[in-house]
């Protein structure tokens, strides 16, 4: 495996593939007075080995279960080599192997020098399987079918599906789901792609004597203290009991006074509402309030002149509000010689013509005002409560800013760069905008922040997010704040320190690269990540799989294939493997596989029975830990000569 990067996912994700998945990983990188500071992640990668050689144990001990495993002693962690280079050139990609290379992964912060770096390595090997990090979502479509178009040219149909593939990937839109629902209590966390929709929702732990309610699966249970405000967060270090990723029945019927997450909904519901539509102006923001009421007044008045006349004169109503009409503008006749009750009437109606003109002045300036600051920012409304501050609009700020609006959660986004990216998004989504330094006194208050719910700090640097926080917890003691942090260690100290100071406060802390590395990771192995859920510290994933090749899931039924705490099985689609050759000859016997239902599949079944056989041509969604995914990537890598 070939890592390339310039920023701290490059690092996570070379530790993530050579110690959860005992790959050879060459990892290139800037020259060190280049580059960004390398997250620390030691002790991470020492829990991560520990763990690598328990699970290898535990494999070896079941090797006469029929399971494939092998037996003799546990495999060491795989080897890193660093190339440091200030450009990537296809010489250094040669350098670090791209040639025999299985995997390469494209993690630079720019998406230029990711394309560049992609279509170079494509010549240099059509087979090998790429990963890009691309924060343009639909550049890197096209460029995912056009690297992909490519590589079947060079090798033939059969032999592209199975070797080479492209993939991209945005850390941003990795971390952003998790980072909004984080910041929500009780928010049900969503993996969206391609029309899948899976929402996994908190659910507290019945009271006694009620019946829990039922889901279509439970992936994680969570730890004793997760809903203590002084918990840990799900830290298993001061012998607390932490998160159970995936269990089994009996250990869901055992767990008492622990809350779990439940999947819930699995269909796709339509396009989210979000607030993107709000960007034509409506017709209420044109006018103020007082002066919408000042033009109610003066439509009354005028309708009670032309009853009046008509009463007076026994004119139609319409002609009574046409004469009313003209002497409201003064360009009718003097009633010289009418009755005294017309003459009142006509003395009124130009009283009320008066009244309009600079009603009507007053909104034609505001109007035209209105024009004009539409693609203003917008500031915070005086009432304002509840809501959500958002500190920072670069990438992973403007994605987080787009999923809350998509949920509907009023917030308020505070930036220090005038030529921030997500500017231009919360103009579009008109979501207020406070312009300053956060750092500066005055910032966060002009943000409502002792009126808001969550502080959701996500700036790239850690002093100014733990500024923020302290100074928030000065004004609110009970905020709710979620910090983005860079090293894993600084994080769970600022936590720790954070949650023994304000113990009645809900604290938590993130890492985009710890959130999006996984994804990274098991999309390095050709597998379709649809998603990452945190739980607590820990990360869940969402994988598409095809069951053939696999002697985990192959000829197993769905209860066989349950492995608790590393893998299980959530969806299937019978013969999605594709048509031709080898492959159309693995659909059509998916295709004469029994459904769930008992009849032929269509599309993808959620509710599998336990007794339903997976055969080769079958695709599953499965729900992973990371280690699980490696275990069973690794396996199958393996026995399979390397697929």
């Amino acid at each position: 495996m070939v890592v390339c990067g310039d920023d701290g996912l490059a690092h996570r994700l070379a530790a993530e593939l050579r110690l959860v998945y005992g790959e050879q990983v060459t990892l290139v990188v800037p020259p060190s007075g280049r580059r960004v500071r390398q997250p620390v992640v030691g002790r991470a990668r020492a829990a991560s080995a520990a763990l690598l050689d328990r699970m290898v144990n535990a494999a070896v001990g079941r090797g006469g279960n029929g399971n494939g495993a092998s037996g003799g002693a546990p495999e060491p962690a795989g080897s890193e080599r660093l190339v440091q280079a200030t450009e990537l050139t296809e010489a250094v990609l040669a350098e670090a192997g791209a040639e025999r290379a299985t995997a390469l992964a494209l993690v630079y912060d720019d998406d230029e020098t990711n394309i560049r770096a992609a279509l170079a390595a494509r010549r240099l090997n059509p087979r090998i399987r790429l990963v890009l990090r691309l924060y343009n979502r639909r550049l890197g479509q096209h460029i995912e079918e056009l690297l992909d178009q490519a590589a079947t040219l060079a090798l033939g149909d059969g032999a592209a599906r199975y070797e080479a593939s492209t993939t991209v990937l945005s850390d941003a839109d990795t971390a952003a789901p998790a980072l909004a629902a984080t910041a929500l209590a009780g928010t049900g966390k969503v993996v969206q792609t391609e029309g899948l929709l899976l929402r996994a929702v908190e659910r507290q732990p019945p009271a006694p004597g009620e019946v829990a309610a039922p889901g279509l699966a439970t992936l994680a249970l969570l730890s004793a203290t997760a809903n203590d405000p002084a918990g840990a967060d799900g830290s298993e270090s001061s012998g607390e009991q932490g998160p159970q990723l995936l269990p089994d029945a009996a250990t869901v019927r055992a767990a008492t006074g622990r809350g779990a997450v439940v999947l819930e909904q699995v269909s796709y519901s339509g396009p989210a509402q979000g607030a993107g539509r709000g960007g034509t102006l409506p017709f209420a923001s044109l006018f103020s309030r007082r002066l919408r009421w000042s033009l109610l007044g003066l439509v009354v008045c005028v309708i009670a002149l032309a009853v009046a006349l008509k009463v007076v004169t026994g004119e139609h109503l319409l002609y009574a509000t046409y004469v009313t009409l003209l002497d409201l503008f003064a360009i009718n006749e003097p009633a010289l010689h009418q009755s005294t009750a017309r003459q009142v009437l006509q003395l009124l109606s130009g009283l009320v013509g008066l009244l309009l003109l600079p009603v009507l002045l007053a909104a034609v300036l505001e109007g035209l005002g209105t024009f004009r600051s539409a693609s203003a920012l917008r500031k915070p409304p005086r009432g304002l409560g509840g809501h959500v501050v958002l500190l920072g609009l670069g990438k992973i700020g403007t994605r987080v800013l787009t999923r809350l609006r998509e949920l509907h959660i009023p917030v308020v986004c505070v930036e220090s760069d005038p030529e921030a990216r997500g500017l231009a998004t919360a103009r579009r989504l008109r979501v207020p905008v406070v312009l300053g330094d956060v750092t500066q006194e005055g910032v966060l208050e002009a943000a409502k922040i002792h009126r808001a719910h969550a502080l959701l700090a996500v700036t790239s640097a850690d002093t100014t997010n733990l500024e923020a926080a302290l100074y928030a917890r000065s004004v609110r003691p009970d905020l709710r704040v979620v910090l983005r942090l860079y090293d894993d260690d600084f994080a769970t100290a600022v936590y720790r320190t954070l949650r023994a100071a304000h113990p009645h406060a809900l604290t938590r802390s993130r890492s985009v690269s710890h959130l999006a590395a996984p994804a990274f990771a098991g999309a390095m192995f050709g597998r379709q990540i649809l998603g990452a859920i945190p739980v607590e510290r820990r990360v869940l994933l969402f994988a598409a799989v095809d069951v053939g090749g696999h002697p985990r899931l192959e000829g197993r039924t769905v209860a066989e294939a349950f492995r608790p705490g590393a893998w299980r099985v959530l969806a299937l689609r019978a013969g999605a493997v594709g048509d031709g050759g080898e492959e159309g000859e693995r659909g059509e016997r998916g295709e004469r596989g029994e459904g769930a239902a008992g009849g032929r599949l269509s599309g993808l079944a959620w509710d599998l029975p336990e007794g339903y056989v997976l055969k080769d041509g079958d695709r599953v969604v499965l729900a992973a830990t990371r280690r699980g995914l490696a275990e069973l990537l690794g396996r199958r890598s393996r026995e399979g000569g390397g697929g």
